[in-house]
This record gives structure tokens, sequence and C-alpha cells, in this order.
């Protein structure tokens, strides 16, 4: 008797370049009828600059895995987009692509909309250097982003401020922290001239900051308890979740969850004598243009 199966959910190398290089249409003045849809070996051998039997061995699972020129050869010849790159050398060689730093992408009305479903919960998204570039009413209210300088949304000039001493009861281990999550986000990118630039600039300001920094802790993304004290709503404990905007290159969303009904109460209470605010009130310039562009659409 016969089973019935279902095709597996793994993916291959052979299989990947099979079905991406049956996706491509062949060129306008391309001679000769064809069996199957998409681009012959030959022609995908051709423009990735590689022999047809060595191509042909790749779709066999035959051969050792490419290098990475190469792979990025056959990405550019197979128009992979991003995503496609990365299963390209997931499946040839068991890890990512090399990091290719890129600037980072706007917050869409979209992800402001996110933020602001959180009532009482402070949330704000991040940049890879850690400037703050969109956030919630909680946020403002109990993190003050709104009214400082654009210069100073950065979490790392805050953290080592006179400012956040003060109203952090557990600072040196927050600060200690942080470092180690922040090198782990510049290491993901591969570096950018603007983290070394931040890092430069703390270590002259900053004697904390050259202590802690050459610790060269390396640490896992935020999760864990902030205590916090207001100086309004006084103390505050808050569960620390963060999350990579999926889509968004080099953008995290932050959320501070309140771990008690009396926090939670607190927070609603500060908002209540906060002024009105507008949706899109935490958005930088250039993305409050994009909402007002949006909603005019609609």
């Amino acid at each position: 008797m016969t089973a019935n199966t279902l095709p597996g959910a793994a993916l291959t190398l052979g299989g990947f370049l099979r079905d991406r290089r049956a996706r491509l249409p062949p060129a306008p003045n391309a001679l000769g009828r064809r069996r199957t849809p998409g681009l012959r070996r030959e022609e995908v051998a051709a423009q990735a600059g590689v022999s047809v039997t060595w191509y042909t061995w790749l779709e066999q699972g035959r051969g050792g895995p490419p290098s990475d020129e190469v792979l990025e050869r056959l990405a550019r010849a197979l128009e992979l987009d991003a995503t496609g790159r990365e299963v390209l050398f997931l499946l040839a060689q068991q890890r990512p692509p090399p990091l290719h730093p890129r600037p980072t992408s706007a917050v869409t009305p979209a992800l402001q909309r996110v933020l602001d479903a959180f009532p009482t919960s402070p949330a704000y998204i991040k940049t890879t250097t850690w400037d703050i570039v969109a956030w919630n009413a909680a946020a403002t209210a109990v993190l003050d982003f709104e009214d400082v300088p654009v210069c100073d949304r950065n979490l790392l000039r805050r953290l080592f401020s006179n400012q956040a001493r003060a109203s952090r009861p557990h600072w040196e281990a927050d600060a200690r922290f942080a470092l180690g999550v922040f090198r782990l986000d510049v290491a993901r990118i591969g570096g950018c001239p603007q983290a070394d630039a931040l890092a430069a600039e703390l270590q002259a300001s900053s004697a904390d900051f050259r202590r802690l920094w050459a610790e060269n802790e390396v640490r896992s993304q935020w999760v864990g308890i902030k205590r916090l004290h207001h100086p309004v709503a006084g103390p505050l404990t808050l569960e620390t979740s963060a999350f990579a905007v999926d889509g968004a290159e080099g953008l995290s969303m932050v959320v501070f969850t309140p771990t008690s009904p009396a926090d939670a109460r607190a927070i609603a209470a500060l908002l209540d004598s906060a002024p009105c605010r507008q949706p899109g009130d935490g958005l930088d310039d250039d993305s409050k243009a994009r909402l007002a562009r949006a909603e005019a659409d609609l």
C-alpha cells in the first residue's frame, strides 16, 4: 500500500535555486523553444560568472558550499530581494549573509498607531544608535521625551546624564546592561560611523561611560524590570520588553508595562493631568508629514 505524503517544509539550496530560476522571464531576444518556464541553467550561470557544470552541481546538491562572492553574484543573477538573499546564504552556508549597513527606516503612521494603542505602557521606537524617533503619550508622561531638544532624544545621552542618576535607583546596573545591548545592536549591523561618534562623544564627556565602556560587556536585548522615581508619580516598577520591527531596517520598539495595578493607575493619573495629545504627536517632523499625507489620502 502506498502512503500519501505531503512535501517536506524544509528548503534545500538546489530546490531554492531551481524555484527562483523558474520565476525569471527569459530575455525578449532569447532563442529557441522552452519546455519549462524561466531561465535556463546556462543563462543563470553566465550572469553569475560561473560554469554551467558547477551551477548544475549546485542545483543537484553536489559540491561544497559556495563562497560569499559567488553567492552574491547568484543573488544578483536571480534578482533576489533582501529576504531571498538571506535565505540563499542560510541554505548554502548555514549562516546569514555578511552585514551591509543600511539607512534606518522611517517610522510609518501604522507603527505610530501601534505605540498609541498602549494606553498606560510607555513605549517608544529607537534606532540602532539609540535615537528615539517615536513614542506614545505614556512615554511623554513618564519619560518626558517631548520637551527636550532633538539632539538629547538619545537613550545613552539621557542615561549618562545627572538627571538619570537621580531618577533611577539602580542606575549602575541599568547603565552596564544598556551598554552591553548597545554593543550588540551595533555589531549586528556591522558597525556604523554614527555609533562610533556617539561612543567617542560620551567617552569624552562622561567618566562613568568611559569606565563601563571599558568593560566590553555584550548583552542580549532589553527584557527585565526597570524601577524609576518619577517626580510626580513617585516610584514606578515597569517590565521592559524590546521587539525588532519587522520590515523596518534599524528600528526596534521598547515597551514598559506596569507591573501592578497601582503602577498603571499612577501612569493614568499622569496622563489625565497632561495636556491633550493628538495622534502622531510622538513622531519626528518627517514622520508627522508622512502621517498627514496618509490621512489626506483616506
